[in-house]
């Protein structure tokens, strides 16, 4: 029996920012006090720095195993620590063999022994002809599903039709699973030639029309069968409207979008910078500007990643040429800071960041004992000072490969400690305890 007592002026608890006394007994949070607890403890005051709820990323790329050289368990863990990421639940589609049979799954599984050090969960994926791994998958621990409505980027992760779809929301239904959906219908469309460093070329390669179309589907969909239904990256403000229209109807529907969404502006984007490049893509500032009215009145849930790495080569960084670039940002290591950062022009609340970032993703995800300071919690935290600053350099950087869109940018909001199971496993810059992540299993 171990204690340890974390105190501070600011801890965002479910009732809101208040001083208090954490006492941790091994890995579980046993209270939440406004006095210091009598018993005998290590004590770590944490003065007037930020105590969180450790952060909990349910959208990330990993690539293990078969594609390890545009990232891997190792790299991705660690970057996940350092940005006070205590759980991540990772994508079915980037590694190879991608996890769509119990197969590969277990392959994939293999490959994270010993490699983890953050805890890790898993989705399984859903492509054409694959209904019949569903529930072996379910049975081995998936946490849910994942569909592509476009082509994904990978030729063995193909995109479903409404007809695939029909067959797998039924058995998901049955199992109250949710089915994350990549929303973008590119059916019937020619792209007219242009500059293929043009930024605002490459915006119009993907309209938002793609995106409607899908996200009018999935509620059709989702109503018909009554199954959890997850839309990913949500980046079209035109969809708003009709996911706002279907959730007061009740339907079981969820939203996320990412900081990149929130952060950048398509106007800003310099013609020729592939770390930009993603898909859906970074739209126009009035369209990110009801992003985040969207997110702030609910009807966005919460906020994920997408960390989405690859290769220098592969993101085309020396031709810029945007067309033939892996879409996909890195940033894994550093939501807290993107997001506050951008938050603090919105009039955003530190309580609002947390329901974002941690309570919603965690609820998303059914992981009862995360996501919250409060009795019988895990004790996965991250303390940090939302009033400091820092200049993402590359040296910072702990992900394989050292390509963002947020290099030499400012931001707001340092990390200072990552506790995973009552333990501290990030100090200030360095980490302290390795592989102490589990895997999480539905």
């Amino acid at each position: 029996m171990k204690y340890m007592i974390i105190k501070s002026n600011r801890v965002l608890t479910p009732s809101g920012l208040k001083k208090a006394f954490i006492l941790i007994e091994d890995d579980k949070i046993i209270s939440v006090a406004n006095e210091l607890p009598t018993v005998a403890a290590q004590m770590i005051d944490a003065g007037n720095d930020v105590v969180m709820p450790g952060i909990v990323d349910t959208h990330v790329h990993i690539n293990e195993p078969g594609r390890t050289e545009w990232e891997g368990f190792d790299t991705a863990t660690r970057a996940a620590l350092a940005g006070g990421i205590t759980t991540l639940v990772e994508m079915p589609l980037n590694a190879s063999p991608v996890t769509t049979t119990v197969n590969a799954f277990e392959k994939k599984l293999q490959a994270a022994q010993n490699e983890i050090h953050c805890n890790c969960g898993f989705w399984g994926g859903i492509i054409p002809g694959n209904e019949n791994e569903i529930e072996p998958l379910i049975e081995k621990g998936v946490l849910g599903f994942k569909a592509f409505l476009t082509h994904s980027g990978i030729d063995e992760f193909p995109n479903v039709a409404e007809e695939d779809l029909r067959k797998v929301m039924p058995i998901i239904a049955k199992h109250h699973l949710p089915l994350l959906v990549h929303c973008e219908l590119s059916d019937n469309y020619s792209i007219t030639k242009g500059d293929n460093r043009s930024y605002q070329h490459y915006i119009e390669s993907r309209p938002k029309q793609w995106e409607d179309d899908a996200v009018t589907l999935m509620i059709r969909l989702c109503e018909e069968y009554n199954c959890r239904t997850h839309i990913v990256h949500l980046s079209s403000a035109n969809s708003i409207a009709p996911i706002a229209a279907a959730k007061q109807k009740g339907l079981s529907l969820t939203v996320e979008t990412c900081p990149h969404y929130l952060y950048f502006n398509a106007e800003d984007i310099p013609d020729g910078r592939t770390e930009y490049k993603c898909a859906p893509p970074i739209r126009e500032k009035e369209n990110n500007e009801q992003l985040w009215q969207a997110l702030k009145s609910g009807i966005i849930d919460f906020v994920v990643t997408d960390h989405s790495p690859a290769p220098p080569a592969m993101k085309e960084i020396e031709t810029g040429d945007l067309m033939k670039a892996w879409g996909g940002i890195a940033s894994l290591q550093f939501s807290l800071p993107v997001l506050w950062t951008a938050a603090q022009k919105h009039n955003v609340t530190l309580e609002e960041i947390t329901k974002w970032l941690c309570e919603g993703p965690a609820q998303f995800a059914n992981l009862k004992t995360k996501g919250k300071i409060e009795k019988g919690y895990d004790a996965d935290l991250v303390i940090w000072s939302p009033e400091e600053k820092f200049t993402l350099e590359e040296n910072m950087i702990l992900h394989r490969h050292k390509i963002t869109p947020y290099f030499h940018v400012t931001l707001s909001g340092v990390v200072k400690q990552t506790f995973l199971k009552g333990e501290i496993v990030y100090d200030n810059g360095k980490l302290l305890h390795l592989n102490k992540g589990n895997i999480i299993y539905g």
